[in-house]
């Protein structure tokens, strides 16, 4: 079993954006884009490189690519949920579709954009699906004219909700290449190259975790990439405690709302009583604390 978590974002370029792994690469945008946006070979903009974090602890982790006929590509594996994300892809978004351009050069010569967010969070409450896919649309007639800017948003969480999982469940989730990718990003841990299930058995995701199980890292990508595990450790324990709360929280409330329960029959059953023997409504409602209406109710 692999000690690396390609969901860090460092391990997750140091798989997807170097040359000898450009395959894997093709087949992740593959299983994201439509079938008019397929890849068969591109070039990586700006490939891994582990002198990077020699010199800036900063670096970009996201993977630009370009296909043979000019469609630029960016994708990034977001672990936290910050602020504005959803502008910050639009930002990245702006920047992957206006760098192609020099000052002099044609607007003509503007390829399609497309960003792919892999986010290890739920962004987008309103939609049960895990992968959205956006474009600017005329508002009433649906129609799509701008037709240069697409973005996709894959949410983990609403692919692989419970990490207790086992792999009897993964495989019941996978209905395409896509749904490949995403159980070697959730998990990977249930997995193994030479014993993969026949719905797994796919020479991508075989690759990708011999990576994964040869993966190592210099002093300062080891340094990047145990900070960034923590949050995705905080993340997990986080959940677990809002678990364990909302399961408390929940028995309390069913203990007291079965107390309440069993004091309003004790309640029927001596107004019941008491209206068998003809007493007015009015001591019957000082007694028991019923309303008119419930008591009423009793006597129908």
């Amino acid at each position: 079993m692999s000690l690396i978590n390609p969901r860090v974002d460092i391990a997750f370029k140091k798989i997807f954006g170097v040359e000898e792994n450009k395959d894997l690469l093709i087949s992740l945008i593959n299983s994201i884009v439509s079938p008019q946006d397929q890849v068969s070979d591109i070039t990586l903009l700006n490939p891994y490189n582990p002198k990077n974090f020699r010199d800036d602890k900063l670096s970009i982790l996201d993977v630009k690519a370009k296909g043979l006929d000019g469609k630029r590509f960016n994708i990034e594996i977001q672990i936290s949920d910050e602020a504005d994300y959803d502008k910050r892809a639009l930002y990245y978004w702006g920047k992957l579709y206006t760098e192609q351009l020099q000052s002099s050069d044609d607007y003509s010569l503007l390829s399609k954009a497309i960003g792919i967010h892999i986010l290890n969070f739920i962004s987008i409450p309103e939609s049960p699906k895990y992968h959205n896919i956006f474009h600017i649309t005329e508002k009433e007639s649906g129609f799509l004219y701008f037709t240069d800017l697409e973005l996709h948003t894959i949410e983990l969480k609403k692919f692989m909700p419970n990490s207790h999982d086992k792999i009897c469940d993964l495989i019941t989730k996978v209905r395409n290449s896509l749904d490949i990718w995403l159980a070697f990003l959730t998990r990977h841990d249930l997995l193994k190259a030479d014993k993969l299930p026949k719905e797994l058995d796919e020479p991508s995701l075989k690759k990708a975790l011999n990576v994964l199980e040869v993966m190592s890292f210099e002093e300062a990508e080891r340094e990047m990439y145990e900070g960034h595990l923590k949050w995705l450790r905080i993340e997990a324990n986080t959940l677990k405690k809002a678990e364990a709360k909302g399961l408390e929280k929940g028995r309390e409330e069913g203990l007291e709302e079965g107390r309440s329960q069993g004091s309003k029959n004790k309640a029927i059953e001596i107004a019941q009583l008491m209206l068998a023997k003809n007493k007015p409504i009015s001591e019957i409602i000082e007694f028991t604390g019923l309303d008119a209406s419930t008591i009423k109710s009793l006597t129908n």
